[in-house]
């Protein structure tokens, strides 16, 4: 296999790969560090690269393959994959997208984090988020840009755009991301991506209790759904102290998308009341449903009421950027604006209850269906910096309007995925959502699994970075 098409392989081929003794886990590495070096100062995709880090581990991996028992490996030994700039990982700097915290070295690993060391995975590097992960476009002040592979003149999304930017140009086999409000679903879609944002719980956020209270969580960044449920069991599991937890399945998630689900009662809403669609983005919909169709599920038409969110999830988000303590002169002007907005306490409470019991209602549409399936933005990708001469309250109305379908299911605390659809005119990537319902993520991975055997998404690659 040539380097350039073991770059854009499977997590799980590679993984395969180096057991069989096909390539080993320096040359993977190094295949990767060499596309970094060649691509990452057009793409933005990664803030820091830990190349000593990298090399030194898959040299220590390459001995201890030589003369170790190959059957008692970690699933994942030897495969390289970087992590969202947002979790910290001991010895590495952790700049939450400020330019001001070059200089800080995290001094601890969160436990999802070491799991992912734990399944073998040797860490290449941090990748860029936007500024404390509060905006669906990856353009932190002070620092570079990431861009869309597809085309470097639109943006990757973000938070998790340098995630997604990496893997859609064969720089990592798959990313570690994580999800306050579409911050993995939308940079997978941006990029022609698969990206799971699991139910609340699954994943654990220790030693931190939780993040932006409940409405975080980790998830995966992947070329196929296989690998998105590989790394889900990598990731998945209760810590001790955990506010939410949800059991491990008995069977594995990846066993569970080797089986096909049962018909399913599938709610589509190409529309969503009082919020406008792009056409492009309801036809992305209409040709998934009838896929769907094909596949033997029963489709009907329906949407639940997301009305009444936008308020408090502008007030989380405002009292967290308060509550990092960052001098306002060291933020954006947009996130300089959402921290004068962060109110009270009592104004943060007033918002989570209302944010629970606004979530009831949304979660009470699912007793009719099994799976929603919506777009994953409300209109098609942006350029790099076409928002950057809008007022703050411009600005956040702008973001607020265009990932307006994915914010809803963080209050919920459901499974959900942002799949590939297809191409608009300009060649950027479409892509739709399946929502499930609250701990059927199993279902949902399935699912998911049933079309991209269908659609073959992942034979596609971005003309910018084939090389």
């Amino acid at each position: 296999m040539n380097p350039t098409d073991l770059a854009f392989s499977s997590a799980l081929d590679q993984a395969a790969l180096i057991r069989s003794g096909e390539i080993s886990p320096l040359e993977l590495t190094q295949v990767y560090l060499d596309r970094i070096a060649r691509h990452n100062d057009r793409l933005g995709a990664y803030i820091i690269v830990a190349e000593e880090r990298a090399i030194n581990t898959a040299k220590q991996q390459n001995e201890q393959w030589s003369q170790g028992d190959r059957a008692s490996l970690p699933p994942f030994f030897g495969v390289p994959m970087p992590i969202k700039d947002l979790a910290p990982v001991a010895g590495l700097p952790c700049m939450r997208g400020l330019a001001a915290l070059r200089d800080r070295i995290a001094e601890y690993t969160p436990a999802h984090v070491q799991a992912i060391e734990a399944a073998g995975f040797n860490l290449l590097g941090k990748t860029s988020t936007s500024e404390l992960g509060s905006m669906p476009f990856t353009e932190p002040m002070g620092l570079p840009s990431a861009r869309n592979p597809w085309h470097l003149d639109y943006t990757p999304g973000g938070s998790s755009g340098g995630a997604a930017a990496a893997v859609a140009a064969g720089l990592a086999p798959l990313a570690h991301g994580s999800d306050g409000g579409g911050s993995v679903r939308g940079p997978a879609g941006c990029c022609g991506l698969v990206g799971f944002k699991p139910s609340r719980g699954r994943i654990s956020q220790a030693p931190e209790g939780e993040h932006l209270m409940g409405l975080a969580t980790p998830g995966p960044l992947t070329r196929t759904v296989r690998d998105a449920a590989a790394l889900l069991d990598v990731m998945a599991g209760y810590v001790l102290g955990d506010p939410y937890w949800l059991p491990n399945p008995e069977t594995s998630f990846l066993e569970q998308t080797q089986q096909a689900p049962p018909p399913l009662k599938i709610a589509v809403a190409s529309e969503i009341p009082d919020w406008p669609i792009h056409r492009d983005c309801q036809a992305a919909v209409e040709r998934t449903a009838e896929q769907l169709a094909q596949l033997g599920h029963e489709l009907g038409v329906g949407c639940p009421d997301f009305s009444g969110l936008e308020g408090p999830f502008q007030q989380v988000f405002a009292s967290a950027i308060a509550a990092t303590g960052v001098p306002p002169e060291a933020l954006s002007p947009i996130n300089r604006w959402l921290m004068e907005q962060a109110g009270t306490a009592a104004d943060l409470w007033q918002s989570m209850a209302q944010l629970r019991f606004l979530s009831r209602q949304i979660v009470g549409f699912f007793a009719d269906w099994d799976v929603l399936l919506l777009p994953t933005y409300a209109h098609p990708i942006i350029k790099i910096g076409q928002w950057a001469n809008l007022s703050p309250e411009e600005t956040f109305e702008a973001v607020s309007h265009w990932v307006m379908p994915c914010p809803p299911f963080n209050a919920t605390g459901q499974p959900a995925i942002s799949l590939p659809a297809g191409f608009d005119e300009r060649g950027l990537p479409m892509s739709v959502q399946l929502v499930g319902k609250p701990g059927a993520d199993a279902q949902v991975l399935q699912l998911a699994a049933q079309l991209e055997g269908l659609e073959g998404w992942t034979q596609h690659r971005p003309p910018e970075t084939v090389s």
